[in-house]
């Protein structure tokens, strides 16, 4: 989709056969990553199994990588799906959210 921001060429973090991370752009905390699906579709709901494990293959690894480097308190998973549920990118996307405690 030519007018997709997720079907650019985008500087990624992480890469399989069908999916890939990238820093989000406006990050919520250090280390916020964004998790896309290669195949453009809308959301998570129309992804098929294959895309859903390698997704969270890559969620895996970037939480090992974030631990180890910025050491965060936990994590939250955020997949807005649809218009009406905040989702703004109509391609199918996670993000991964590290939280830190408050000093």
């Amino acid at each position: 989709m030519p007018n997709c921001v997720f079907c650019k060429k985008l500087p990624k973090i992480l890469e399989n056969d069908l999916a890939y991370a990238v820093y989000d752009i406006n990050p919520i905390a250090k280390g916020h990553m964004v998790f896309v699906t290669k195949r453009h579709h809308g959301t998570l709901f129309e992804s098929t199994p294959q895309e859903i494990q390698a997704v969270f293959d890559l969620i895996s690894q970037a939480k090992r990588s974030l631990d180890r480097e910025h050491k965060p308190g936990g994590y939250n998973l955020q997949a807005n799906c649809g218009k009406s549920a905040g989702q703004i990118v109509m391609h199918a996307h996670i993000h991964l959210i590290p939280r830190y405690a408050e000093i």
